[in-house]
Formats: C-alpha cells, structure tokens, sequence
C-alpha cells in the first residue's frame, strides 16, 4: 500500500514517515518547507527519509487544490495521514491569515481530495488546545470545546467540524488526534524544550509565564507514533445512520509542572537556568491534561516514555545535530556514568 503523510518535513511527520518507511511501507510526503522555523532542520529531515527505497518526497502546498488533486489520482493512496498546518499559538495572533489558508482551505483541499479519490482512513492533526478555556480535568473528548482562546485553537477545532461533516456526506473513514505537547528529537525550535536548551547553553535566561503555574501534558514522540502506526488499521467502522468520524485524545495522561520540567532538563545538560518569569501570554492556557482511556482501549497502547528519559534523549539529538555543544559534552558525561 501507499501512505500520504502531508507535513513531512514537519517534527511528527518525519518520524512518522521514518517509522513506516523502516516496516517497508510506501510512502509519499509532502512539504511546503516553509520558513516559520528553519528550513535547514526541515531539509535534514528530509536527507533521513530519503535513505528509505520506499520514501518519495514532493514539495506541495496543500493549499494549491489542483496539485494535491494530481498527485492523489497518480498516487491511489490507500490511507492519509494529515499533519501539515500552520502550528504556533502566538504565532496566530499576529498572522491570522497564515492559519485560515493552511488550516482551514488546505485541510478543505484534502478532504476534497479524499472525497474525489477514497481512501480507507484519514488521519488528521487536532491539538489539545481545542480545550481553550475548560478548566475540567482531564480533559476528555466528551467535553464542550466552544472557548478556544487563540486562533490556532479556532482552525483546529474547525478541522473536527469539516472532518464530520465529509465523513457523513461521503462515508470517509476519519480519525482526528489532539495532540497534547509533543516533545522529543527532531523537536521544533519555536517549542519549549528546543528554546530552553539553545537559552541554557548560550548562557541567556529562559523565560518562563505565568511565574512558572503551568502545567503541560508532555508526551515522547515516540509514543505518538507507536501510537499512530497502531490506528492506521484501526478506523471507526462503517455503520448506517452513523458518521465514520471519531476523536481521540493522544497524550501521556500525566500533567508535569513547568518548573519540574526545567528542573529535568538543567539535569539532563548539567547547567542551571537563569529563569525570567514573565505573566500569562494572549493564547496561552495554564493546564493541560489528557485522559486518554478512550485511545488506550481502541489501540490496547499507553505511552511508556517517562520525562525524564525523555528528556535526555532530547539533549542527546541535540548534541549531535549540533556538535561542539555543551548539550553533546553533557550526553557524553551522562553516557559514562552509565558505563561506569
């Protein structure tokens, strides 16, 4: 079979297109590359997949409706798994435009195209900020979504709203995640682990909202994706009079406080923060925490990656894609106390 994985050069998209190259799946990416973070990240990225035989990469824009169609009737993608967008909540308050065209018409120009061209499962990017303002925890996907606090927030939740309604139109198969704060290698430099680690070892402060009460919901990447590659074959079935349409929550399901965070990763690098603390930004939200039962039950998986591993196998990506770092000296150390 072939898989389209839209956003491929994106951090989840990567190692999603990683793992289902290594079981031999056939799968063709596509990436706009766009410059809201480094390009050159992306294209390093990408130099790992295209190691794969079975790895094709095209740079498409999902918002150009007439090439997404060209390559769906060429390709005969068996399932789709949709992670380009715009990401960012700060971002999205001062370039709203950026998300309305890459969230809300590019993810109308892939349901069009799996409405012209059908596959067995769509997977689709959410993110737990569709929560916004809920103060209920966990959060559970039964909960009213209805006070989305940023604009990211907004399209986000739109996307579950356009996938419903495609899926009881058209009979498309389609599972939306809500991605609860996913870390790991490979990582985005716009996020918080890759901002505080480039702070730390450049000796700057790091600043941290809210004085520090906050609390996320951090998740290994690796989860994610073990977690994903078991929902491919697992859509929500095709019943009469009900949509194929379905929500899962994809988090650990353990809220960590920001500052124990920190203190996690000043362990892994073997330096301590100079910490800015700063109040609450526009978008931000002060929780958040995934109850995940319902995902769990359907895959028979919970994420195993605790913190603090995964924290220091971070810092240890880390030094190696950027050698002559503290972060490479301090996996280095880690690495002989192991071994001694």
């Amino acid at each position: 079979m072939t898989v389209l994985i839209t956003g491929v050069a994106g951090f989840i998209g990567f190692h999603m297109a990683r793992t289902l190259c290594s079981q031999g799946v056939q799968v063709v990416g596509i990436d706009n590359l766009n410059d809201y973070y480094s390009v050159d990240l992306k294209r390093a990225r990408l130099a790992q997949l295209e190691r794969f035989p079975s790895f094709q990469f095209q740079q498409i824009d999902i918002v150009d409706h007439g090439s997404l169609l060209g390559l769906f009737s060429a390709s005969g993608f068996i399932e789709v798994i949709h992670l380009a967008a715009q990401a960012g909540v700060r971002y999205s308050i001062d370039n709203p435009s950026v998300y309305a065209d890459a969230n809300l018409v590019g993810f109308l120009n892939v349901l069009e195209a799996c409405r012209a061209y059908p596959v067995k499962h769509l997977i689709y990017a959410s993110s737990s900020s569709v929560y916004g303002a809920n103060t209920k925890m966990p959060f559970a996907v039964e909960d009213a979504v209805e006070q989305p606090v940023s604009l990211y927030a907004a399209t986000k939740r739109a996307n579950e709203l356009m996938a419903y309604s495609y899926s009881h139109l058209y009979r498309i198969p389609a599972t939306g995640l809500r991605f609860f704060t996913v870390y790991g290698p490979w990582g985005r430099p716009d996020m918080a682990l890759f901002k505080f680690t480039q702070a730390i070892l450049k000796g700057e402060p790091i600043d941290i909202y809210n004085d520090g009460e906050m609390a996320r919901d951090f998740t290994y990447v690796d989860d994610i994706i073990e977690s994903m590659t078991r929902l491919m074959p697992r859509p929500p079935p095709l019943m009469d009079g009900v949509a194929p349409c379905q929500l899962f929550n994809i988090g650990r399901g353990a809220p960590v406080k920001l500052l124990d965070f920190v203190d996690c990763l000043e362990s892994a690098l073997g330096i301590q923060a100079r910490r800015n603390y700063l109040p609450l930004q526009p978008g931000d939200v002060l929780q958040t925490w995934a109850d995940v039962a319902g995902l769990a039950k359907w895959i028979d998986f919970s994420p195993q990656v605790g913190l603090e591993q995964g924290v220091a196998e971070f810092v240890r990506w880390y030094g190696d894609f950027y050698p002559g770092t503290q972060a490479k000296q301090a996996s280095q150390s880690k690495q002989e106390k192991r071994w001694a």
